[in-house]
């Protein structure tokens, strides 16, 4: 293209649009190959577990938003052999730009965070069961239940499942009697104990001490206490609103039924959230909701 008749400006932009449209593509295959190759590199299950839990999302989101950039960058080259002067199409296709780029971008953002988490969650539960090979003899290990499990966790280690903050899963070598217990995110989230470590300190109660109002937010104080060590500490939080109904508890029960063998529960919060769980019997769902709180 002869770009004689073309102001400087316009030649220098329409050369930054093109190398940038390729760096930002160039950018979002590298993140997404990289990620693919350091989680090929990781040999165990539960390290690739760990990984995809923390990393998969994050990094496609950062793959897209490069794709995003790029699309914004490559609709600037949009009749660049027409356009000689900076004009009104000038103005008008870099508006265009700008909205085909975010676009992508938040199309982007709503699958991955509202769509996709369904996709990792299915790959998190096939590394989670795969089988286990004893790294020693070579002999496949079998996943203890629930039941069994409880004779080769610490006492800490059943309180943190107890309170669903943790998760365990306990492999065994049934002829060598090797064990390899594995540690998982648990369905709620607890604090980490400052007296014995374990992630078994919950909120057993929360108190208004000071009202909201116009000028100044209320304080709300809430009570943890150890589920293991029985430790106790208190933390203050701001309450932006006077709805203080938000803070009560709303009660779940179950009726009892001797024939189920999987309690699947999809909870819906006010702020149009979607939380999936699973239980092997109808105590340990009560168990869960008498502990749930979508605040946290």
């Amino acid at each position: 293209m002869d770009y004689k008749e073309f102001s400087p400006f316009i030649v220098a932009w329409n050369y930054a649009m093109i190398l940038g449209t390729i760096i930002m593509v160039a950018a979002g295959i590298v993140i997404y190959l990289l990620y693919k190759i350091r989680l090929a590199a990781i040999p165990e299950y539960h390290k690739k577990y760990d990984f995809i839990n923390t990393r998969e999302i994050k990094t496609y989101k950062l793959v897209f938003y490069c794709f995003g950039v790029a699309t914004m960058l490559a609709i600037n080259l949009y009749g660049m052999a027409e356009m000689k002067e900076v004009e009104v199409w000038f103005y008008t296709r870099l508006f265009m730009s700008v909205a085909g780029g975010t676009l992508v971008a938040y199309i982007s953002y709503l699958v991955l965070e509202y769509y996709y988490p369904s996709v990792v969650d299915r790959k998190l539960r096939r590394y989670r069961y795969a089988p286990r090979i004893n790294p020693k003899t070579g002999n496949k290990m079998r996943l203890l239940s629930e039941e069994e499990e409880d004779v080769h966790l610490e006492e800490g280690m059943q309180a943190e499942e107890g309170v669903f903050s943790v998760d365990y899963d306990v492999w065994i070598d049934e002829k060598t009697g090797d064990v390899k217990i594995e540690k998982y995110p648990g369905r709620l989230q607890a604090v980490q104990c400052n007296s014995c470590g374990f992630f078994t300190m919950r909120v057993v109660k929360e108190e208004i001490t000071r009202q909201p109002s116009d000028t100044q937010p209320g304080e709300l104080v809430k009570y943890y206490q150890c589920n293991y060590c029985k430790a106790v500490r208190a933390t203050a939080y701001n309450i932006s609103t006077k709805q203080a109904e938000d803070y009560k508890k709303e009660k779940f029960k179950f009726r009892r039924n001797k024939d189920i063998d999987l309690v699947k529960l999809e909870i819906h919060t006010v702020a149009g959230e979607k939380k999936h769980y699973e239980f092997q019997n109808m105590e340990e769902a009560q168990r869960f909701l008498a502990e749930f709180d979508s605040s946290r």
